[in-house]
Formats: C-alpha cells, sequence, structure tokens
C-alpha cells in the first residue's frame, strides 16, 4: 500500500477542524507548536511503515504459541515495540511530572492511528500498556508511580487490565476473585481472569496486570469490587523484577483475528502466593478501572476506524489500477477495458468507506480533543468547563467505541468486494483487516454493552445534560451551515434527524419514569446506531463548511481542489445515505416496540 494513512485528511481534521494547534497557546503545552506535532506523525508514519506493516500478515500466519512453559512471539513484534518506545511514543502524552512530553492527547491519538493502520496486533500491547499507565499517573501512590509507572512509560514493564472471568463474561457483579488483606496495601490474590489481551509474553521484564478483585466482606456486587496491581514478577528493593509472584498463564484463546496480540486465561494465586497492592480506596476499583476502560474503548472504536481505512485504502488503490469491462453505454467489445473505478457500483462502495471511515476517525480524534480540553480546564481550576466537557465524552464514548466497530467493519466488507475474488485472498490483505475488525464489536465491553450504557446511564445521568450539550453544539453548526446556501440541505436534514432523535428519546424516558425499564432498554442497540448516525452526521456537516469555505479560497491547487470536493461528495454520500436511517429507528424506539423483549425463550 502507498500509504498507511490519509496524511492529507489527518491533518484536515486535526488543524482545519479541531484546531488542535491551538492547544499550545496555553502555557500547558506551550512546548509544542504545530512543526513539533507534524514531526511526531512523521515519525510514526516512518516507524510504522519500516516496522510495524512489514510482518502484519506473517504475525497473522505465525501468532504467539504457548509451549506449557513460555511464549513465544515472532521476533519482528519485539523490534518493532523497541522503535515505538525508543521514539518516546510511550511517554510522549504524559505529564512531565511522570516523565512524558505533554504532548496533546490529541496528538498520541493521531499517531497511534498510524500503528492501527498498519499493523493492529502489534499496536496492541503499547495500546494496553498506554491506557494501563493513564490509570495510574491518575490514581496510584507516587510510590506506586515510580515502582510500576515509570518502568511502563520506559518500555520495560507492560500493562493489561483484568476483569472478565470464565463463569462470570462480561458481567462483573459476579467475579469471584478474591483480595485478603495482608496490611500496608497488600492483599493476596486468589482466582482467574479470561480473556486478557497481552496476559503474558517476554516483550519486556515484567507485565503490571490490573486486577479486579472482591475484599472479603465488603458490598455485594459491584459496589464491592476493588483494584489492585498484580505483577507478573515482585520487584525488589530497587525496583527490578525478582521473584513469580504466582501469576499462571493456563492457556492461550485462539482467535479470528488479532491474531498477534496474545489472549490469555490466567490464574492468580494457584499456590496461594499471590501477591497485589490496593490502588486506591477500597471498593472503588470498578470506578477506577472505567478510567482504563474508557480510554481502551476510544482506543477500540479508532483501532476499528484505522482498519476500516486500511481497507479502503488498499481497494482504492485496486480499482485506480485494475481493468476490467466497459461503461454500460460502450458496446463496443474490441474498446480498452477501464479501471474498475470508473464503474458507478464500484464508486458507491468506495464513496461508502469513506464516508465511514473518515467520519469515524474525526469523532475519535474529536474525543481526544476533548480529553485535551478537559485537562487543561483542570489545570486552568475550571471545575466547572471540566464537569461540561466530562459530561459530552462520557456521553461520546460508548458511540465512538460501537459506531466505528460496527459501520467500520462494514467497510472492510465492501473492500473485499471492490477487489473481487483477489480480496478473499490472503495475497492481499483485505480478508485479515476483515478478520481482525470483526474482533472490535467485542473488545472492551460488547456492542450491546455499550448501547445499555449509552441509553441507561450516559443519557439519563445529570437529567439528561450531557445529550442536550450535546444537541446544543449540534444545533450551533447546523446554524452555521446554514449561512452556506449550498449546505442548507444538509443542515436541514440533520435538525429534523435530531428533531427525531429528541422524540424517541422522550419517548423511552417516560417509559422508564413508568418503571417499565426492561422496555426502556430493549432496543437499546437502535439507540445507539440513531445517535451514532446522528454524531457521525455532525462529523461530516463540520467538514462540509470548512471544506466548502477553503473552496473559496484563491491559490488552490489542483489536488487540494479535488481533495476538498471528496469532502463535500463524501458528506453528501452520509445525508442521503444513511441519516435518513434515523426517521426509521426513530420510529421503532418511539412505538416502544416490544417485540424482541416479548419473545420467549422456549419459542426459538
Amino acid at each position: 500500500m502507498s500509504d498507511i494513512i490519509d496524511r492529507r485528511d489527518l491533518d484536515f481534521l486535526l488543524y482545519d477542524c479541531l484546531h488542535v494547534d491551538q492547544l499550545t497557546e496555553h502555557p500547558y503545552f506551550a512546548d509544542h507548536n504545530r512543526q513539533t506535532f507534524e514531526a511526531v506523525v512523521d515519525t510514526a508514519i516512518r516507524i510504522a511503515r519500516d516496522k510495524f506493516e512489514p510482518h502484519a500478515a506473517k504475525l497473522d500466519r505465525e501468532p504467539p504459541s504457548f509451549d506449557g512453559d513460555r511464549v513465544h512471539i515472532i521476533p519482528e513484534v519485539a523490534e518493532a515495540i523497541e522503535a515505538f518506545t525508543e521514539a518516546g511514543f510511550l511517554s510522549a502524552s504524559f505529564d512531565a511530572d511522570d516523565g512524558g512530553m505533554q504532548l496533546p492527547y490529541s496528538i498520541a491519538q493521531a499517531y497511534m492511528a498510524v500503528f492501527y493502520a498498519a499493523n493492529c496486533a502489534t499496536a496492541g500491547y503499547p495500546l494496553l500498556t498506554l491506557a494501563a499507565a493513564n490509570l495510574l499517573a491518575t490514581h496510584a501512590t507516587d510510590e506506586q508511580k515510580e515502582r510500576f509507572l515509570e518502568p511502563m512509560l520506559q518500555g520495560r514493564f507492560f500493562g493489561t487490565m483484568c476483569l472478565s472471568e470464565p463463569q462470570a463474561g462480561s458481567s462483573l457483579t459476579d467475579i469471584e476473585t478474591v483480595a485478603e488483606p495482608l496490611g500496608a496495601g497488600r492483599y493476596k490474590i486468589r482466582g482467574n481472569k479470561m480473556w486478557i489481551s497481552g496476559g503474558d509474553h517476554e516483550l519486556g521484564e515484567n507485565i503490571v496486570h490490573l486486577v479486579l478483585a472482591k475484599i472479603p466482606g465488603g458490598p455485594p456486587g459491584v459496589k464491592g469490587i476493588s483494584l489492585f496491581i498484580v505483577p507478573k514478577m515482585r520487584l525488589d528493593d530497587a525496583g527490578n523484577p525478582a521473584e513469580p509472584n504466582d501469576v499462571s498463564l493456563t492457556g492461550l484463546n485462539h482467535k479470528m483475528g488479532f491474531r498477534g496480540t496474545i489472549n490469555t486465561a490466567l490464574n492468580f494465586g494457584e499456590n496461594d502466593d499471590c501477591i497485589g497492592w490496593l490502588v486506591g480506596e477500597e471498593h472503588q476499583g470498578l470506578r477506577y478501572m472505567f478510567h482504563m476502560m474508557n480510554e481502551a474503548r476510544i482506543g477500540v472504536g479508532l483501532g476499528a476506524t484505522m482498519l476500516g481505512h486500511a481497507g479502503y485504502q488498499h481497494s482504492l488503490e485496486y480499482a485506480k489500477e485494475r481493468p476490467q469491462g466497459r461503461p454500460a453505454a460502450d458496446k463496443d467489445p474490441t474498446s480498452e477495458p477501464v479501471p474498475i473505478i470508473e464503474h458507478a457500483d464500484v464508486r458507491r462502495m468506495l464513496l461508502a468507506q469513506k464516508a465511514a471511515t473518515e467520519g469515524a476517525l474525526m469523532l475519535g480524534l474529536f474525543c481526544a480533543r476533548l480529553v485535551d480540553d478537559i485537562k487543561l480546564a483542570e489545570v486552568d481550576e475550571d471545575t466547572e468547563r471540566a464537569e461540561q466537557t466530562s459530561l459530552l465524552l462520557d456521553l461520546l464514548t460508548p458511540i465512538a467505541k460501537a459506531w466505528p466497530s460496527e459501520h467500520c467493519l462494514e467497510a472492510n466488507k465492501l473492500a473485499i468486494q471492490v477487489m473481487g475474488g483477489y480480496g478473499y485472498s490472503s495475497e492481499y490483505p483485505v480478508e485479515r483487516l476483515y478478520r481482525d475488525n470483526r474482533l472490535n464489536a467485542i473488545h472492551e465491553g460488547t456492542n450491546g454493552i455499550q448501547a445499555l450504557d449509552l441509553l441507561g446511564r450516559k443519557v439519563t445521568m445529570k437529567n439528561g445534560a450531557a445529550l442536550q450539550l450535546l444537541l446544543g453544539r449540534v444545533n450551533a453548526d447546523i446554524e452555521r451551515a446554514r449561512q452556506t446556501p449550498e449546505l442548507v440541505e444538509l443542515a436541514d436534514a440533520l435538525e429534523t434527524a435530531t428533531q427525531q432523535a429528541a422524540k424517541a428519546t422522550m419517548t423511552l424516558t417516560g417509559a422508564a419514569m413508568q418503571g417499565k425499564v426492561d422496555l426502556f432498554l430493549a432496543n437499546a442497540s437502535v439507540y445507539l446506531e440513531m445517535l451514532g448516525h446522528i454524531v457521525i452526521a455532525w462529523m461530516w456537516l463540520q467538514q462540509a463548511t470548512i471544506a466548502h469555505n477553503q473552496l473559496d479560497e484563491d491559490g488552490l491547487d489542483t489536488a487540494r481542489e479535488q481533495f476538498l470536493h471528496g469532502k463535500l461528495q463524501a458528506a453528501r454520500y452520509f445525508f442521503r445515505w444513511e441519516l435518513p436511517k434515523v426517521a426509521r429507528h426513530s420510529e421503532l424506539l418511539s412505538s416502544l416496540d416490544d417485540t424482541t423483549l416479548s419473545m420467549q425463550p422456549e419459542w426459538f
């Protein structure tokens, strides 16, 4: 593939739409400027092209294996992660006090997007470590930061999150891992964890497991969950790995995609000698873990976006180069075949991929920009601004995870279709990209769980304040777009869709207030789809407004002009082909349809 990522699009989103360069006007980010941001992304593209992309297919063919004693991973993975670490990508977005560069999270997500597109499996190891490190940076003690966070940012230690258990799955209420107090913040850990990505390997000196467990005598359910640092190897007084901590690998899970990111079943305390260190306060573990989970969810959504984007780039390049068939109006069988991109149905499939992936990419970067805004509000001690921005981010997080993992997967499917028979063969990477992306609907909470979180918690929290914030910002951009006659069609369509969604929301919350909670949540997945389409349409309306304004500027070269026309056409596609689905979703939700709820298990 000629380009891992469309750099024009990335720069357009970062600087023209999200104005990330303006962050440097604040003292917290004053050591940076657009030139340093671009240099960081340039470095990421170079390393991704040289060290990550070349072994992606090999890693899929030769995934990690366990011989009963140790895990084996192809050597290219360690080489890639070493290059990633030496370039400073693990620590770049952390505070200077924690050993970081204080780079905006927006830029950190931008360079991570590059690595996801190049090789999502190898990129999974630093993704998990970064999320774990961010949790520790926020909630750990100074001593814990020194012993565990610093080595993680140096690339010496890796991180995981250990939530699920074989008998409980996603139901954290039912976890059975136990933590018995030993004094001085130390606990004896006993239990089993399942589906732990990055759970065992030798890519670094140690693995820091962040483990959810229950302390005997605590409150029932999720209110009794605490969080513990449980390293694979205990540390000596100097902070170096010294002896095993009774964390054992019981087996690997073999997946259809992401095959190179090792996924494990782990036993803690098999020999009654596993020690964990409490993070924060007892019984607050789930609240702390959500810090990591929410970051991971945004990362999963961005990863899903970039897998879709990579498939789009491959199929676009193929469509431009592959001659086949003739225009429908050409009846001369002796005329030269045309590139398949000349066929309208191929352009339809490419346009659908472009609309999904570029809309989702802006959403992922928009969420990262909100993280930066929250950080600056906290630095300024502006509590109200921090709380308002956090509310909006909380609402968008389940959408940012679930919408791309559904619709950018559809983009991968279309990439295969564009490439025809070659799309299904391992000669080209699009079939692998599809398999990889299929997992993202399950990663970090299934999309059904994201839907329940969105409707059951985020929409209703603080009397609907988050949804009102979102609709307020959407309506402001609708009015801004209306100032441009060519965009009135889009503005009117989005306004109608938001009104339909608001009506459905009122009907659903009314049912909840009447005690019909099961009915309220029965079609939550449809609600997420509906609100997700509105959010992506909002992302496209912003892009279309900026693209139209730039087309009026003097001195545009042909390439830039074509790029901007492509943006406008993709926006039109999404508004004309996708946004009308909101009406049907709203109608179904407003009817309080109980078809799925009233279906009896015995009837299957």
